[in-house]
């Protein structure tokens, strides 16, 4: 069974083609790695940000825990835009 990183240097990169989505991948991660969408999606992208990712870290958009655990089992997470809010007409 594998154990859980406590942290994970990530690096963070905004897609230049679809608007409010980040790939999330270890510091030392080679994007060429990724699977060809992701490399494609993102082949123009720089770098957004760079932090220490913790369980307990807070993330806008995204639990902590499942980041870390995508990143542990895939090499990468993807984050999606929100979902837009539904306006109920009644």
């Amino acid at each position: 069974m594998q154990r859980e990183q406590e942290k994970i240097d990530v690096e963070v990169y905004k897609s230049p083609k679809k608007a409010d989505t980040y790939l999330y991948v270890p510091v030392d991660a080679e994007l060429g790695d990724l699977p060809d969408l992701l490399q494609e999606q993102f082949s123009d992208a720089e770098p957004f940000l760079s932090f220490e990712l913790t369980a307990d870290r807070y993330l806008a958009q995204a639990d902590p825990h499942k980041v870390m655990t995508s990143i542990q089992t895939q090499g990468f997470y993807l984050q999606f835009p929100p979902p837009p809010e539904s306006v109920d007409g009644n």
